[in-house]
């Protein structure tokens, strides 16, 4: 039997990264039972807390956890659920489960994975320095700047190294779900839960589902400036020689403070506002590939569709079919 934990954090969570992974296991479980005929279950399912009763939302919602982390024993997998409001406070008052994951993982060999924002409670404990792991996009830039030592892959729905696992965003957790599902139980098995949850199979990119903000919070006003150019004036042809210029900087200096303080090259910044005005065109309007290439300052249509798929993960005319509502009729 493969023992299975779920951590029910303290403070602020997302209670949704709880529920689906416990009810897909306990499906799991039934399933075995209906085409093998024997009732053990499969999977041996732990609530994980710091204390035997968790009260979400003023009370309206309380958790009752199986177990807590000075009683359990040894787990198989343990899935490090979503925390979120403010991070510092999320990650002290949750401190106590930093020791424990580090002794299963460490000591008894369990596997760690976390969903979402969860991936900062994971890196608290040192053991996804030089790993490869995702987050949620919208809190990628605090995540780096955290954990400078974790090799931080935002567009990745899911990463897998040495007994390591994360997800994306929100929802990726269930493609997370699946593809611990097939490594414990096979393909068949996870083949049936997507089906019976309905959970896209096998996406592994969540750039389609980014919305580039402009990094601004840093505190180079010069190049804030030539960021606020760049999206005022995206349809031009803006040369990098030409904001350096505008901005009374050496192109070799204007480029290193760019990339310093947006993580961006300048050319990665234009590219990417240009590709974010096509985004929004594709979900908002009825106009053709061509006609937004050209609203956003491209004329090759070559190189728009491999720019828009470097940021976004699919082709022009997918992203419009996906998210244009008069195209999903």
């Amino acid at each position: 039997m493969i023992k299975v934990g779920i951590l029910i954090p303290e403070g602020e969570i997302i209670v949704s990264s709880i529920i689906p992974v416990y009810e897909i296991f306990k499906g799991i479980n039934n399933y075995y039972r209906s085409i093998r005929e024997h009732n053990e279950d499969y999977f041996e399912i732990e609530l994980i807390g710091l204390t035997k009763r968790v009260e979400k939302y003023n009370g309206s919602i309380v958790f009752t956890p199986t177990n807590t982390i000075d009683k359990v024993g040894k787990l198989d997998i343990i899935f490090i659920t979503t925390i979120t409001g403010d991070m510092e406070k999320s990650l002290k008052i949750n401190a106590p489960y930093i020791p424990w994951l580090i002794k299963q993982y460490r000591k008894y060999g369990a596997e760690l994975a976390s969903f979402c924002s969860g991936a900062f409670l994971l890196a608290e404990t040192g053991l996804c320095d030089g790993k490869s792991i995702s987050t949620h996009w919208v809190v990628a830039d605090l995540f780096k700047e955290r954990y400078p030592g974790v090799k931080l892959t935002p567009e990745a729905v899911i990463t897998d190294q040495d007994g390591i696992y994360s997800s994306g965003g929100a929802f990726s957790l269930l493609n997370l779900i699946l593809y611990i599902i097939e490594k414990y139980c096979g393909r068949d098995i996870a083949i049936w839960c997507s089906k019976m949850y309905e959970i896209d199979f096998d996406r592994i990119n969540q750039n389609q589902f980014v919305i580039f903000n402009g990094q601004k919070e840093h505190t180079d006003s010069e190049i804030k400036n030539a960021q606020i150019f760049i999206e005022k004036n995206y349809p031009d042809r803006i040369l990098v020689d030409q904001l350096a210029k505008t901005f009374a900087i050496s192109r070799r200096n204007f480029i290193r403070r760019f990339k310093k303080a947006t993580d961006n090259t300048p050319t990665e910044y234009i590219q990417r506002v240009k590709v974010e005005a096509a985004k929004k065109r594709f979900e908002a309007y009825t106009e053709s590939i061509s006609e937004v290439m050209y609203k956003i300052g491209y004329s090759d249509s070559k190189a728009f569709r491999t720019i828009f798929k470097k940021y976004t993960g699919l082709s022009p005319i997918d992203y419009k079919r996906k998210y244009n509502k008069s195209m999903a009729k």
